[in-house]
Formats: structure tokens, C-alpha cells, sequence
């Protein structure tokens, strides 16, 4: 049985090489049933020496870290910034990491599903909302993983929320996520057709533990 492709897209201040390496324990769990295959936004995000609030490393630049932290989309246009909680008007650099995923699936794909963390779990809803509205012919994906999502809190964003999204979605979430609080994974449930839900008592991370593999696998077996 070949095993799934899934499309997955990091965390605020992260890239491909520095997620890939955040999701070994979650390749080694899935690793009969999918191929994980791993992109980098486009947006350079600045460094910054303070511990930032809106750090999504769980453990900052580790081994293979985060020399090269990039982001999806700017909630503050003019420090080129951006914070989950941040209400604003409009944001900065979303079509061109639209882009980046149109030219990815043109180029890498077909892929089976797109799974996103944090800032990423967030744009992978407005990818979802993208293809269920038909606005993008590329994209083809038949599931949805969401580890700790959130709605935008960006006005231009809202249009994504307007109809719920027919195909399969997992959230998952910590119930310690101190970055992205339960609360707001949980506004992001209703925009989806039947979510299923995965929690698990940590934090910001990808959650890849033997008592997690069921529901994972379960999720996935739906599509092989």
C-alpha cells in the first residue's frame, strides 16, 4: 500500500529543515502510512533576542534549529511582525505563501493531505477554505491536520470562515498550549464539517506519543 503524501507546513519562526526535525517522533509513528513532505514560507522573519510571545519552537533553536525563522503572513505590516492574538485590518504576504503552496503541489505534488502547526495550522484552514471555494484548481486535498490552529484575528481574513469545509479534518491540541490557549483551537472547529478532535495534556508542540498513534492512524486509514 503506498503510503500517503501529506503536504506539511510549519510554525511561525520555523522553516522546513527545523520542523522537519520537530516532527521526527510523528514520522517515526506514521511512517508505514505516510510520506511527510516539508516547505518553507517565504517571509524572512526578523531575529529578535527576547524571548517572543509568540514563539512557536516549544523549546527554542534546538539542534538543526531555527537560524533561518520564517513566516506565512504578518499580522503587523509595519514591523513585519506577527502575533496570533493580534486584531488587524489587514495583513501582510498571504498571497505570496499561497503562491509558494500553488507552485509546491504544481511541482511536488499530488499530495493526499496538508497538515499545518500553529501559524501554519491557521493557513492551512484558509488553503482548505481556497479549495473548497474552488478559488484554487491546484490544490486537491482530500484531508486536513491541524495541530494547534486558530482563526485570524485579521478582518481580511474572515472570508475564510464563511462556509464550513466539507472534507476530513483532525485538530489537535495541548491543553497546557500556552502560545495558542485550547480555547482559540476550539473557535476554529465550527468552520469545519465534522472535526475530529485530538487532545492531549502539553503544550505547543506536535504531539507523537504511543497513546496518540491510534487516532492518527484511524484518521489516516479513511484515505489509504
Amino acid at each position: 500500500m503506498a503510503p500517503l503524501r501529506v503536504l506539511c507546513i510549519h510554525g511561525y519562526r520555523q522553516n522546513s529543515s527545523s520542523f522537519r526535525e520537530k516532527t521526527g517522533a510523528l514520522r517515526k509513528l506514521l511512517k508505514k502510512q505516510v510520506e511527510l513532505v516539508y516547505l518553507s514560507a517565504p517571509h524572512s522573519v526578523q531575529q529578535v533576542n527576547s524571548e517572543a510571545p509568540d514563539k512557536e519552537n516549544g523549546s527554542g533553536p534546538g539542534p538543526g534549529g531555527d537560524e533561518d525563522p520564517r513566516g506565512w503572513w504578518f499580522s503587523d505590516t509595519q514591523a513585519r511582525s506577527f502575533s496570533a492574538q493580534q486584531q488587524c485590518e489587514e495583513s501582510l504576504g498571504l498571497d505570496e505563501s499561497v503562491t509558494v503552496v500553488r507552485e509546491a503541489v504544481k511541482t511536488q505534488g499530488p499530495f493526499d493531505g496538508i497538515l499545518g502547526f500553529s501559524q501554519g495550522a491557521a493557513f492551512v484552514a484558509m488553503l482548505c477554505s481556497l479549495q473548497e471555494q474552488k478559488l484554487e484548481p491546484e490544490f486537491c486535498f482530500r484531508f486536513a491536520i491541524l495541530v494547534a490552529g486558530f482563526r485570524s484575528a485579521c478582518r481580511e481574513h474572515q472570508k475564510f470562515y464563511s462556509a464550513p469545509i466539507q472534507f476530513p479534518s483532525l485538530h489537535v491540541f495541548g491543553l497546557e498550549d500556552r502560545v495558542i490557549p485550547d480555547n482559540m483551537s476550539r473557535e476554529l472547529l465550527p468552520s469545519f464539517q465534522d472535526p475530529q478532535v485530538l487532545t492531549h495534556p502539553g503544550g505547543h508542540f506536535v504531539p507523537a506519543a504511543s497513546a496518540h498513534r491510534q487516532t492518527y492512524q484511524d484518521f489516516l486509514k479513511r484515505f489509504q
